[in-house]
């Protein structure tokens, strides 16, 4: 059984769990404890359906793929077909990696270290996980980590 598969029933346990604690108008505050259990149902239902989106956007476009047809008498017409299907096939290869990348933020959540820094430990803001819940480093270690892409690309 892969990893996805694991965590897909276990989410699935936990989802009917925690579900019901969450009130509907719920947002994270720097007032509570960081990552109490309300934050982690909080972003653990924001993952699930950004992956939801996701996975529909991507049967969506297969679908249209399947349909098209691409002997297209116009050789015009047919260079941007293939165009257009060569940069929707680009944006679902980055969506399949986003999604890995939820897959990585939901089992965090399961091991109780989402919303901490992977190489400071310490907690990432709540404003930077509204913006990028599958962030795995606080803002200052990202900073950090990006000098050091731009120094090592300079030299």
């Amino acid at each position: 059984m892969s990893s996805g598969q694991s965590t897909g029933s276990a989410q699935s346990k936990s989802s009917h769990l925690s579900a019901t604690l969450l009130p509907p108008d719920y947002t994270p505050s720097d007032d509570e404890e960081f990552m109490n259990p309300l934050q982690q149902e909080y972003f653990r239902q924001r993952l699930l359906r950004w992956r939801a989106e996701l996975l529909r956007e991507s049967s969506d476009t297969l679908e249209s793929m399947q349909q098209e047809n691409l002997a297209q008498p116009d050789l015009t017409d047919r260079a941007s077909m293939e165009t257009d299907r060569s940069i929707e096939l680009r944006t679902r290869d980055r969506e399949r990696k986003l999604i890995a990348k939820i897959d990585e933020a939901l089992q965090r959540i399961l091991d109780g270290v989402y919303g901490y820094c992977e190489e400071t430990g310490e907690p990432i803001s709540l404003r930077r996980l509204e913006a990028r819940p599958i962030a795995t480093l606080s803002l200052e270690a990202q900073e950090r980590h990006e000098r050091a892409e731009r120094t090592r690309r300079d030299d």
